[in-house]
């Protein structure tokens, strides 16, 4: 620890040694932006219980047999020096507090590096921490054997209890400014091997090169990453610094810089007071850089399987899993996001400002770092986690005018290599994505291939612009084909693949020119078009400014009402007539100066006939008058009506002028239950009747003849009535007219040869 006291302007926490005792006023973690404290919130004191674990084998394998524990929630293994890996895999097993169930064997991710650019001495190595939830119990192994290698000195299981405390939801946060002054003469620096304040060890012996009994001089200090620039040449994927690129980036200072505005706004972020940091724990001042000019993503806790309102906890337990154990200043990470979206602060020093974190060891110092809480291996994040790490990626890169979709060169301050093979020299510049992954930078499955892969679309999110902007709707309006038609007043509806959050408004356009603008989260604008055709569509306004504006729609104004050309007229059909089904054709034809949508029928009965269709078959009831209306629609909404009215009326066989032989014949088969039937040559039945169309009525068989058709004294047809099948009351032969008139109809019997029977069962005419 430093051996100077701080004071904290926002009133987060003022700390002095008096004698030889550190002494804390005042903590209350960062404020909200009105510079008041959350009176929800509150520091939450965190406990570490250790234990050494026992190594076997000539020093190849270790274990901590099976015990009751303090309560913990998170746990990790932790070794004297950063720099050291562990060969072999490292299991543990817990015991839940609240079922009694012991887990199966969970692997400790052994990839990470502890070693951090400008973090103090005695920093330990250590496994990535793991979520276990409420925990009692434990047991672990480590198995180094495969490998041959030997396992680093001073294994020891930290396990995490994150307290219980107030925490409150998001919180606008700013910078905790702080004062730094002289140490007072009787202050005693604390070791950062020392046990920490709320850490309490679980008796086990300690081993040599364990920090709880090695004095400062006993952990190594970390590798040196000084940068050394070599030629060019000597490394063809990196290029040498330049003017641009400066031999080594700017160190780190306590100096508090401005926030500098965003090109994105700053998305809500809970406190660190907000999930209950307990500033004690990490009271040096914060280092800041001079830009940030990328974002790594990470995941952490090992585990997806956590309940969102435990968010607060975890990251309570990272806080004290990063500081109490592996002996770093404060939390490594910028920022924490959670499976729900919420946003964190992470390491202190204010959320606008470019704090130097520890998270991607070799490039931190050009860098802001933000973990998923939460395991991606073979799982993909939640989209609002990623949305959430997309907007912090926004505002942050947006603060240094950098795009997110962008690429940049990052100097390197250690050597090493990434996951994908590729080596990194201390001082030499190497091109990365502005938002990048930790295996980009770091030898690591870290974010994990699912959350990995959804990098670009976190670019994208953040970069803008707004992507797959379409019109999907527009309500007021018909369609046909590619085109709408509406009367005036349209709803256009739009959808987009780009999340909400990151657009900033909507505006729909009318042949180029804004008719209305929408919030970001809006799907629909109003507008009132005039009378003819327009090109509509939708313009996007990314949160960095950027716009973009979907495919044309064309949409026709029209407000003049379709008519029938042809106005609705009947006409009695061929078929079978009963006394309350007469058969009949209506015909009608409507025309539209725009585009012709449909024609209804509505009565006597509803039915709807396309744009090109111009007739139907129907009944009508016997002896009774029937309106038959319709309505023509066009695609804009626009309306025509017309009407036609009828009686079709049965004159039976009786009625008629006889000549010649005829013979009555009596059946429930025909109409009135009586017919005639004649078989002689040239009898005759003739009909005289006011009207506008005719059908003769006959029964039919195999054996039936034929007879000639006469309309007013001149022959028109020649009916022949035979028929395989027997047919009653069948409407042979029919004939419309223009308009209603007085009309004759006679028939005739031909006498045809073999047979010539004639069956007539009466006339139907329409008036």
């Amino acid at each position: 620890m430093r051996a100077h006291r701080r004071i904290w302007i926002s009133g987060a926490v003022a700390a002095a040694s008096v004698a030889g005792v550190l002494v804390f006023q005042g903590v209350t973690g960062s404020d909200q932006g009105d510079g008041k404290p959350d009176a929800k919130s509150g520091p939450v004191e965190t406990d570490v219980n250790r234990a050494a674990l026992k190594v076997a084998d000539n020093g190849r394998t270790a274990a901590l047999p099976r015990r009751d524990t303090e309560p913990y929630s998170m746990l990790g293994v932790t070794w004297t020096d950063p720099a050291a890996k562990v060969a072999g895999k490292v299991e543990v097993r817990t015991r839940s507090a609240k079922t009694g169930q012991w887990s199966d064997w969970l692997d400790l991710d052994t990839e990470i590096d502890s070693r951090m650019e400008g973090e103090s001495g005695g920093v330990r190595g250590a496994t990535e921490p793991r979520w276990v939830g409420p925990s009692n119990g434990v047991e672990v192994r480590l198995d180094g054997t495969s490998t041959g290698g030997k396992l680093p000195a001073g294994l020891r299981l930290d396990m995490i209890d994150p307290g219980k405390g107030a925490t409150s939801g998001t919180a606008d946060v700013e910078p905790a400014a702080f004062v730094a002054e002289p140490a007072e003469p009787d202050a005693t620096e604390e070791s950062s091997n020392s046990p920490e304040p709320g850490a309490t060890d679980t008796g086990a012996p300690a081993e040599p090169g364990d920090p709880t009994t090695a004095s400062p001089s006993q952990d190594p200090a970390p590798t040196s990453s000084a940068p050394t620039t070599p030629p060019a040449s000597t490394s063809p994927t990196a290029s040498a610094p330049s003017s641009s690129s400066p031999t080594a980036s700017p160190s780190p200072s306590t100096s508090i810089p401005t926030a500098p505005p965003s090109t994105a706004p700053r998305p809500p972020i809970t406190s660190r007071a907000g999930w209950g940091a307990d500033e004690k724990m990490s009271p040096d001042p914060s280092d800041y850089l001079t830009d940030i000019k990328a974002v790594f993503v990470h995941h952490t806790a090992q585990t997806s399987d956590y309940a969102c309102t435990d968010s607060p906890e975890i990251v309570r337990s990272l806080y004290a899993y990063h500081v109490k154990s592996q002996g770093w200043n404060d939390i490594g990470y910028n920022f924490v996001v959670d499976k729900c979206g919420t946003i964190f602060e992470g390491r202190k020093g204010g959320v606008d400002l470019p704090v130097f974190g520890a998270h991607t060891y070799g490039f931190n110092r050009e860098s802001t770092g933000i973990a998923v809480i939460g395991t991606y291996t073979d799982a993909a994040a939640a989209t609002v986690a990623t949305q959430s790490v997309a907007r912090v990626a926004a505002w942050k890169l947006g603060q240094y005018k950098a795009d997110p979709a962008g690429t940049v060169n990052l100097l390197a301050g250690a050597t090493g290599n990434n996951f994908f093979g590729k080596k990194f020299t201390a001082g030499t510049v190497y091109p990365f994505q502005r938002i990048s992954g930790h295996r980009d930078g770091f030898n690591t499955q870290c974010p994990g291939d699912k959350l990995y892969a959804q990098l670009p679309a976190i670019r994208s999110y953040a970069a803008g612009p707004v992507a797959g902007l379409a019109i999907k709707s527009v309500t007021g309006a018909g369609l046909s084909g590619s085109t709408y038609y509406t009367t005036g007043d349209v709803t256009v509806g739009w959808s987009a693949t780009t999340p909400s959050a990151f657009v900033s408004k909507y505006e729909l356009l009318v042949d180029g020119k804004v008719a209305a603008t929408a919030t970001g989260t809006a799907t629909s604008a109003k507008a009132t078009l005039a009378v003819g055709t327009h090109k509509v569509q939708v313009r996007a306004t990314h949160i960095s400014g950027k716009t973009s504006v979907s495919a044309t729609a064309t949409v026709v104004a029209d407000k003049t009402a379709p008519t029938f050309t042809t106005k609705p007229s009947l006409a009695l059909k061929t078929g079978t007539v009963n006394t309350t089904a007469v058969p009949l054709t209506l015909s009608w034809k409507a025309t539209d100066t725009a585009a012709l949508k449909e024609v209804k029928l509505t009565a006597p009965v509803a039915k709807t006939y396309g744009p090109t269709t111009t007739s139907a078959s129907h009944t009508a009831k016997s002896a009774a008058a029937t309106t038959w209306s319709m309505t023509a629609y066009d695609q804009a909404g626009n309306k025509g009506t017309a009407s036609v009215a009828g009686t079709p009326t049965i004159l039976q066989e009786t009625s008629a002028t006889k000549s010649g032989t005829w013979t009555t014949k009596s059946s429930s088969s025909y109409l009135g239950g009586k017919s005639y039937s004649s078989s002689s040559k040239n009898a005759s039945l003739t009909w005289t009747f006011t009207g506008r169309s005719a059908a003769w009525v006959v029964s039919r068989a195999s054996s039936s003849g034929q007879a000639y058709v006469y309309v007013d004294g001149t022959k028109v047809a020649t009916v022949d009535l035979k028929s395989t099948t027997t047919k009653y009351r069948d409407a042979i032969w029919t004939k419309t007219w223009s308009s209603s008139a007085k009309h004759t109809v006679k028939i005739v019997v031909v006498g045809t040869s073999g047979r010539p029977t004639v069956t007539t069962d009466g006339l139907v005419y329409l008036k």
